[in-house]
């Protein structure tokens, strides 16, 4: 059963952004062809996208893991779990970060969650991972 779910979708001022591949594709190619310019360019701008969409990171929490992009964690091994806003939060990504923590950030996210990991044949202390909405996951966790 899922706890929680989100996925770390970029904001829409990075698709906005990533439009400027259009221009630069025609730039490129309408020297050589119109249509090809043309097509580069959507075709450039439509592979932007699928990539931001598919690249996206998931972060769960299930009834018997915590997941964070790719990487999983088994519910049993959580320790403690603790949400850190604004700039506490950029403090933990940066001056307070242990080099030992597995970490899942992405810049246009602001808040994180430190979840201790409970096992000694580990040499990671804690994950630290960007979440949109750190006391439910938090919540979720402790439930």
């Amino acid at each position: 059963m899922t706890l929680y779910r989100e996925r770390l979708w970029a904001p829409p001022a990075l698709y906005l952004a990533t439009a400027l591949v259009i221009p630069a594709s025609l730039l490129v190619f309408l020297p050589i062809s119109v249509l090809a310019g043309v097509l580069v360019a959507i075709g450039m701008y439509l592979g932007v996208l699928v990539l931001l969409w598919v690249l996206a990171p998931v972060v769960e929490v299930t009834d018997t893991e915590f997941r964070a992009g790719r990487a999983r964690l088994p519910r049993a091994l959580v320790g403690s779990v603790e949400a850190y806003e604004g700039a506490e939060a950029t403090a933990q990504r940066g001056p307070r970060l242990d080099a030992r923590a597995w970490t899942l950030f992405r810049g246009y996210v602001r808040d994180v969650v430190k979840v201790e990991v409970r096992d000694d044949a580990d040499p990671t202390p804690y994950w630290l991972v960007s979440v949109r909405q750190p006391a439910k996951v938090v919540e979720a966790l402790r439930s």
